[in-house]
C-alpha cells in the first residue's frame, strides 16, 4: 500500500527562489495503473494460496508420522476397539452361513438363557410370580415419568416416552417379527393377558431407560442404579420367556438415549421461542 500511495501523491521540487513548485509527471496515469495492477495481482495470488490450502493441499495422512501414529492406541484406544470390531464382523458376517428360511432365528440370548427358560416352563407359579413383578416395574416406570411432568413441572421424560411409543408402534407394525418358539405368556404379564404385541423394539426396556437417565439429570443416583439393576433382572426375564428376541432389547436400550436426546432438543427449541416476559405460561409443558 506504500507503493499505492507514493505513486498517488504528486511530486514535489523546489524552484530557484525556494517555493515549491508542484510538478505532475507525465506517466502518472500509466503508474496508477500498475499499481492497481499489483494490488489485484497480491490478492489474486492470496486467495489462490488459500484455495491451494484448502482443496489442493496434502491429504491428512500424508503428513503423519511414526510419532504421531503410535500414540493412537493409547489415546484413542475406543474408536480403535470399534476398528477392530469393524475388521473382524466383517469377517462374520460374509463366512457365516445365513438361517434357512423354514429355520427359527438363532439368538445367543435365547441359547444363554435356555436354563431359565426351562426352569419357568416347569414352573407356571414361578412364572406368573415373575410376570407380576415386571409389571409392578412397568408401573414403577410410568408413575415416574409422568410424575415428573404433572408434579414437578418438567416434561422431558414424558415427551421422550411419547416419541418412543409412537416411534415402536410405527417400526413393530412395519416389520411384524413371528412369535419366538416357546413363549411362555403369563396373566399376571404386561400387556396384560396373552395378547398380541409389538416385538420390535422393547418398551419395557426403552421406558426404564427413559426414567433412569432422568433420574440421573436430578442426581437421583440410588434410584436410576436401581432402576438400571432392575432393567437388567427384566431383561434376563423376557429372554427367559421368549417374550422378546436379543436385538429388540439392545435397541430398546439404545431408543432410550435417542428418545431422550430428541425431547431434550424439542425444550430447547420450545424455550427458544418462548416469548420471555408474558406473565404465562406455555400451554401444555413450558
Amino acid at each position: 500500500m506504500n507503493v499505492a500511495v507514493s505513486a498517488l501523491k504528486p511530486r514535489h521540487k523546489r524552484a530557484s527562489n525556494g517555493k515549491p513548485l508542484h510538478v505532475v509527471p507525465t506517466n502518472h496515469n500509466s503508474e496508477v495503473h500498475q499499481v492497481q495492477d499489483l494490488i489485484m495481482s497480491s490478492s489474486s495470488s492470496s486467495f489462490s494460496s488459500k484455495k491451494l490450502r484448502v482443496y489442493g493441499g496434502k491429504a491428512s495422512f500424508m503428513t503423519w508420522r511414526l510419532h504421531d501414529v503410535l500414540p493412537v492406541a493409547k489415546h484413542h484406544w475406543i474408536p480403535c476397539v470399534f476398528a477392530m470390531g469393524l475388521l473382524f464382523f466383517m469377517g462374520v458376517e460374509y463366512t457365516l452361513r445365513m438361517v434357512p428360511s423354514s429355520s427359527p432365528p438363532f439368538d445367543v440370548g435365547f441359547i444363554t438363557t435356555r436354563s431359565l427358560h426351562l426352569l419357568l416352563a416347569s414352573k407356571p407359579k414361578l412364572n406368573t410370580l415373575l410376570a407380576g413383578l415386571n409389571t409392578v416395574f412397568v408401573g414403577m416406570q410410568t408413575t415416574y415419568i409422568v410424575w415428573t411432568w404433572l408434579v414437578e413441572g418438567r416434561p422431558r421424560a414424558t415427551i421422550s416416552a411419547l416419541f418412543m411409543f409412537t416411534c415402536r408402534g410405527i417400526l413393530g407394525y412395519s416389520t411384524q417379527l413371528p412369535l419366538p418358539q416357546g413363549f411362555l405368556g403369563s396373566g399376571a404379564d404386561f400387556p396384560v393377558g396373552n395378547v398380541s404385541f409389538f416385538l420390535f423394539f422393547s418398551g419395557h426396556v426403552a421406558g426404564s431407560v427413559i426414567a433412569s437417565l432422568d433420574m440421573r439429570r436430578m442426581q437421583r443416583w440410588e434410584m436410576a442404579w436401581t432402576f438400571d439393576a432392575l432393567n437388567v433382572l427384566q431383561a434376563l426375564r423376557l429372554l427367559g420367556t421368549r417374550g422378546h428376541y436379543t436385538i429388540d432389547l439392545a435397541v430398546g436400550v439404545g431408543a432410550g438415549f435417542l428418545f431422550d436426546s430428541l425431547a431434550g432438543k424439542y425444550e430447547e427449541s420450545k424455550r427458544s421461542k418462548a416469548p420471555t416476559k408474558t406473565g404465562t405460561k406455555e400451554a401444555f409443558f413450558l
